[in-house]
């Protein structure tokens, strides 16, 4: 039985969590198998017949084969597995980044640099800027007149 999720409504954010979690055991689990040198041989020499191995859904192992790294992570992959995919087939964190979220590389890392994304459109559904800005952090409150 799932727990309340009331984080479900953050505009274009998967958070992994508990349902994640186990969605996803086998497709992180192959990740993890590419640490071995040997796997990501066999893996390189044959996708398609090494994640067969592995009791993923097929749209989890297509998404692995497409290196569809969004599509990997709404059915339970984790971005700190899958950075081992990436790996894998040469790619750096930063060229993963990019990719999942159209752009290239380089448009990325500029876009990092000069602060990241904008908070416009990345808001929790019908929360408003002021609402937002108002926000206390969960954990902490505001306690005027204390050092």
């Amino acid at each position: 039985m799932s727990l309340e999720k009331p984080y479900l409504d953050v505009p274009g954010t998967t958070l992994f969590d508990m349902d994640q979690s186990r969605q996803g055991y086998w497709l992180n689990q192959f990740c993890m198998s590419l640490m071995k040198p040997e796997n990501r041989e066999r893996f390189k020499a044959n996708q398609r017949a090494y994640v067969d191995e592995w009791p993923m859904t097929e749209d989890q192992k297509q998404a692995v084969l497409d290196q569809d790294l969004n599509k990997a992570i709404s059915l339970g992959g984790n971005i700190y597995f899958l950075a081992k995919l990436g790996s894998t087939h040469g790619k750096s964190f930063q060229q993963m980044a990019g990719s999942m979220t159209g752009m290239t590389e380089e448009e990325y890392r500029d876009m990092m640099i000069s602060g990241g994304r904008s908070i416009e459109g990345n808001r929790v559904v019908g929360e408003s800027g002021d609402a937002q800005a108002n926000r206390q952090p969960q954990g902490k409150s505001r306690v005027e007149g204390k050092a």
